[in-house]
């Protein structure tokens, strides 16, 4: 699927460049000591684990259905990219101010500081160039909408969650600049560890709006209203149907949407009539939207739709 895809080349990138990236921090903090950029090497650590979590999600997700699971596997992705929020959360946020607190403790000095600043300029490039891919592949989905907007629309959890993740690996990155040449300059080994604790915050803000917003998917969101309206559309062209009442989606991962109609048939159709009216309809809505891997069909009154609509959303 192109949406699989498109995830599938943003997490590659985001794990090559925070694999280069992991080496060279653990490298520059067990030489120079310094806390931020420790805090900064066990963030790419996670991130690296992030990566391949939101690559098995991938793998999963593409499973075809069986008895066991009927509508395929695909909220498994949403699954593994909340597992991956909780983890920023968890490991990189708390692991970071962990580290920031002991340095204020103990305030070690910063040796060969020169090291860390080489690091931090080829950990920004490499960062530079994942995120860039990320960033890319997202604006070809976000349309007219501003990022933010786009990202709250968003059914692609691994794309908007590895552009948020690189995002936050460049500022941190500024963050531990800051606190390392401030520690330096102005020799208080603190500055440091406060800059460690600025990034585990950092991550840890980043976390909750990323665990909130894939909870909506994992828990079930609708398709955009363009898709329910051209599958309404589609229905109410049907030879035999007289009114497409309403339609109900969910989406099982981002390319995958179940959709139930409701329609209003002739009266004079037969019990096979309509059958072979609903199979010409489910060719119809799959070849016209891929995205729809399952069609429901309610044979109902617009009466009886609105009824029992109103009863549910207590709206039309």
């Amino acid at each position: 699927m192109a949406s699989n895809n498109a995830s599938h080349r943003v997490i590659v990138a985001a794990l090559v460049g925070n694999i280069l990236v992991l080496i060279t921090k653990f490298a520059a903090a067990f030489w120079t000591g310094s806390a931020a950029m420790l805090s900064e090497a066990v963030h790419s650590l996670v991130d690296c684990a992030n990566e391949l979590l939101l690559l098995h999600g991938l793998r999963r997700a593409a499973l075809p259905p069986d008895k066991t699971h009927p509508l395929g596997y695909g909220r498994e992705l949403y699954f593994w990219s909340f597992i991956v929020a909780l983890l920023i959360f968890a490991l990189g946020a708390g692991l970071s101010m962990l580290e920031g607190v002991r340095q204020l403790r103990v305030q070690t000095p910063i040796e060969h500081a020169i090291v860390n600043y080489i690091v931090l300029g080829l950990s920004f490039l490499f960062e530079l160039g994942s995120w860039y891919v990320s960033l890319k592949e997202f604006a070809k989905v976000k349309g007219e909408r501003s990022y933010w907007q786009a990202i709250r629309r968003s059914k692609d959890a691994p794309t908007f969650l590895v552009l948020f993740e690189n995002t936050t690996d460049l500022a941190g990155l500024l963050i531990a600049f800051v606190g390392i040449a401030a520690a330096q300059i102005l020799e208080v080994p603190a500055l440091d560890g406060a800059a460690s604790i600025l990034i585990g915050l950092m991550l840890g803000a980043t976390a909750i709006v990323l665990a909130s917003e894939i909870k909506g998917l994992l828990i079930g969101e609708r398709a955009d209203q363009q898709i329910a309206d051209a599958i309404l559309k589609i229905a109410a062209d049907m030879p035999g149907v007289c009114n497409a009442n309403g339609i109900i989606t969910v989406h099982l991962a981002p390319d995958q949407i179940v959709a139930v109609l409701s329609l209003e048939f002739d009266d004079d159709l037969t019990t096979p009539e309509i059958e072979r009216r609903v199979a010409e309809l489910e060719d119809k809505v799959q070849a016209s939207c891929r995205q729809v891997t399952t069609l429901f069909v309610k044979p109902q009154s617009r009466g009886g739709w609105r009824e029992r609509h109103e009863r549910r959303y207590g709206t039309r």
